[in-house]
């Protein structure tokens, strides 16, 4: 999480007639209900995936956060969000340890900045070749689908100067070298997430539009999106809120820019959650009572990631499910909701 650069299947059967016997079609009620697992790409065939990272900006071991917010959510996570830069090896053991827990089963996204130490423009020229290559072994090793995010919310590291190495088009260059160098290194069992931060300011810059690399090289639209519980402060709102900001100077919300312009991307809210100031508590029922009505109204949402940290990158923003007693007990609820209940295919 970081901020931008700103201050019943019904069945129909015919009856069949025996004499006076007759056989009647079940009702919805009694119809038995369908199961919901992970197919092509990791898209669940219906419902949606419930994910988590925990422990953001602490020195706490991400695998034991997640355990903690899972055990306080009352929900395993299907999807297990990791964040890695440059040379750093992962999948980590315990990132592939708590994917092998044959009780709660999970699925990786990782986070990875490519271009660290580098630029995108440099990585897009093949400079760091032998650092993909080497991640390349290791996804190949590991041997499971998982999702991969490339430099996630790229709009805040954008520089938008002539030869800087990091214009919009340079991440966009980048993006798709990764991945096409990763399929020429036989790598089969990556799924790719353009993750947006989806900021109202970057949305509204003429580049915005540069920075995505083509559908070709693209499997999911992420977005990384948090709204306020606190009335009159910065971004406040509910779930819908956080899918809808438009640019400042008009358009699509980027929910409706997503299913629009690429409607056969499926949609992932790589991170999420409420916040109010530290120490200024505020109840999140709001907004978690909000998310599950959404996710009904809206078909290309697939999976939705949330991130837990009592402070954020700049330690004023409590992002916790449990920083009241009533978010905790609504998060509980949301958490539980059948829409979730999707099982790793």
């Amino acid at each position: 999480m970081r901020r931008a650069k700103l201050p019943m299947l019904v069945t129909a059967l015919t009856a069949v007639i025996t004499g006076a016997t007759a056989v009647v079609a079940p009702t919805s009620a009694s119809a038995a209900p369908r199961t919901c697992t992970t197919g092509d790409k990791l898209v669940p065939t219906c419902g949606v995936l419930w994910g988590g990272a925990a422990g953001g900006f602490t020195s706490t071991p991400r695998d034991q956060a997640l355990k903690s917010w899972e055990k306080a959510s009352g929900r395993t996570a299907t999807i297990f969000h990791q964040y890695h830069k440059g040379d750093e090896v992962f999948p980590t053991k315990a990132e592939i340890a708590m994917t092998q827990d044959p009780a709660n089963p999970r699925i990786l996204l990782e986070n990875w900045k490519v271009a660290e130490g580098s630029t995108w423009a440099k990585v897009a020229k093949g400079e760091q070749d032998a650092r993909i290559d080497a991640f390349a072994e290791r996804a190949k090793a590991y041997d499971k689908p998982f999702f991969l995010a490339l430099n996630h919310e790229p709009e805040n590291d954008v520089i938008a100067k002539k030869g800087s190495g990091w214009e919009a088009k340079d991440f966009a260059a980048m993006y798709r070298h990764t991945i096409e160098r990763l399929e020429q290194q036989g790598v089969t069992n990556v799924v790719n997430v353009m993750a947006y931060m989806g900021n109202e300011k970057w949305m509204a810059q003429s580049w915005w539009k540069d920075l995505y690399p083509g559908d070709d090289v693209v499997d999911w639209i992420g977005l990384d999106s948090y709204s306020s519980v606190e009335k009159g402060y910065y971004h406040h709102g509910n779930f819908a809120s956080l899918l809808d900001r438009k640019p400042t100077n008009g358009g699509q919300g980027f929910y409706d820019w997503a299913a629009t312009k690429h409607a056969d991307k499926p949609f992932m809210v790589a991170e999420w959650g409420a916040y109010h100031r530290v120490g200024k508590n505020t109840d999140k029922s709001a907004l978690y009572n909000n998310v599950v009505p959404e996710l009904k109204k809206r078909p290309q949402i697939k999976a939705i990631v949330h991130f837990d940290t009592r402070k954020d990158d700049q330690g004023d923003r409590d992002i916790s499910i449990d920083s009241t007693k009533a978010s905790l007990t609504s998060f509980k609820k949301l958490a539980a909701d059948p829409i979730f209940n999707v099982k790793i295919g």
